[in-house]
């Protein structure tokens, strides 16, 4: 398909054949994950005792899932917008961190989880999937946005307002603010912090936070030393007008909290996880509203970013647009 659909005009973008390669890749996971569910049989059984055996795990099932289909779709996608030269650089870095997310949690989750001692040769094939994406979203931003039309009075009136005048941005900040003690919450859950409240939430909410295969520990560390700085800044580019890095890194990092709550929240509820780290049934609501929650809200943030860019664009000084008119 990719072929037929470029063979007059091959696209020279290097993004472009990282697309299609890895797009082949995701039949590859869906299989496994449809393998190890038992919807699928005699495909993979011989890699998955000889290759990888941590792909068994239900982190790495609904790891697979999500590459098998979100990123499948997006791949599809993005190769189509490339071969009819259309823009595609805010999908791409949706694509970057959705990745990014996910091979930074699973390859040290599988050396210091309990497979750590089980490292084969077919582990390296995991490096690619590593390295490339954060290649593809250092090349993703130093290119030019995707920036709508925005007249230079409408941003000006707009960096001009308050944040208690704009109610939206107002909530996204208290959301955020919540975000943000949540992530550390979770993240000193995982460092066996002695406080009766976090041992009370690990046993009775979600006890999945303590499961020896490595992965929940390593993504609630990856939260608390990466996103948890991310949140403070995205409130910080919510009450000062000009931040324009607020159009890119929303989209980079709503992919990537997508990616990891969508694993997090089906290992927990998956069945090939032990009983006693599955979420309690007598909490199954407020755990997954929590986790949704903390799951839709950058997403939500990025899609108001782009629709609405004008508080975020730098806009040049009166004084200073004139010397430029005067000097051309």
């Amino acid at each position: 398909m990719v072929y037929i659909a470029t063979r007059y005009n091959p696209p020279k973008d290097p993004l472009f054949y990282v697309f299609a390669e890895f797009s082949f890749t995701c039949v590859i996971d869906l299989t496994s994950a449809l393998e190890y569910d038992g919807f699928a049989s005699g495909f993979m059984e011989f890699y998955q005792k000889t290759g990888e055996p941590y792909l068994g795990t239900p982190y790495a099932i609904m790891m697979c899932y999500w590459d098998g289909v979100v990123h499948f779709i997006i791949y599809l996608i993005l190769v189509h917008r490339m071969s009819n030269s259309q823009q595609y650089r805010t999908l791409g870095l949706l694509w970057a961190g959705s990745l990014c997310g996910n091979m930074i949690v699973f390859v040290p989750g599988i050396v210091v989880g309990k497979y750590g001692s089980e490292i084969r040769p077919a582990f390296w094939l995991n490096m690619p999937f590593l390295l490339v994406p954060i290649w593809g979203a250092v090349s993703l931003f130093s290119r030019p946005r995707d920036m709508p039309l925005v007249g230079a009075s409408k941003a000006e009136r707009e960096q001009k307002k308050a944040l208690i005048w704009r109610p939206l941005d107002l909530l996204f900040v208290v959301y955020l603010v919540a975000s943000m003690g949540f992530t550390v919450f979770r993240g000193l859950a995982v460092l066996d912090c002695p406080l009766e409240i976090i041992n009370r939430y690990v046993t009775e909410y979600e006890p999945y936070l303590k499961d020896p295969v490595g992965f929940p520990k390593v993504m609630m560390l990856l939260l608390l030393f990466h996103a948890l700085p991310m949140l403070g800044s995205f409130a910080y580019g919510l009450c000062t007008p000009g931040c324009t890095w607020m159009l890119d890194w929303t989209v980079y990092f709503a992919g990537a909290i997508l990616q990891c709550q969508w694993t997090h929240i089906g290992a927990s509820l998956h069945p090939r996880t032990a009983e006693m780290y599955r979420i309690p049934t007598t909490v199954l609501v407020p755990v997954l509203l929590l986790n949704l929650l903390y799951a839709v809200g950058p997403v939500l943030l990025a899609l108001r970013c782009k629709r609405e860019p004008d508080y975020f664009l730098s806009i040049a000084p009166v004084g200073q647009t004139n010397n430029d008119k005067k000097s051309s």
